[in-house]
């Protein structure tokens, strides 16, 4: 595929940057009302099946956590999440942009991931409402 035809990609699917592949388990934590469809299929037009749900019994190889400042304890959250991966796996937090309901620091993001033994790689506008955070599991 050209440079061009990737850039395209971009503006039309806004998935197209957060490095999901053909074939990857992607499992979805947190959704409700307000989680942003456009971005949910996007990601299943690239991997190319179904997001599996909260009672997928299996290994992911990307969750995909929606998480808002009412949702609980981050942390434990972050937690719980990097058992669901395979090694290697990654997560991507998507949480309430500043001014939104929910909203949470990133600040508190950073310090729930670090608590959680988790890296944060990348953060980034996914949705009109979302950030997405990309937060790396330590190898085993």
């Amino acid at each position: 595929m050209s440079a061009t035809a990737d850039h395209a990609e971009e503006r039309t699917n806004p998935a197209a940057r957060l490095g999901f592949e053909p074939g990857q388990v992607v499992q979805e934590i947190g959704y409700d009302d307000d989680v942003d469809q456009d971005l949910r299929e996007g990601i299943e037009s690239i991997i190319g099946q179904d997001l599996v749900d909260e009672d997928y019994d299996d290994v992911a190889d990307v969750v995909v956590l929606w998480f808002r400042d009412e949702d609980g304890d981050l942390t434990d959250a972050l937690v719980d999440t990097i058992g669901l991966l395979e090694d290697g796996g990654m997560i991507w937090l998507l949480t309430p942009k500043t001014g939104r309901d929910g909203y949470i620091e990133p600040s508190d993001i950073n310090d729930a991931a670090q608590t959680a033994g988790l890296s944060q790689t990348k953060s980034i506008s996914v949705a009109k409402d979302w950030t997405g955070t990309r937060l790396a599991t330590p190898k085993r």
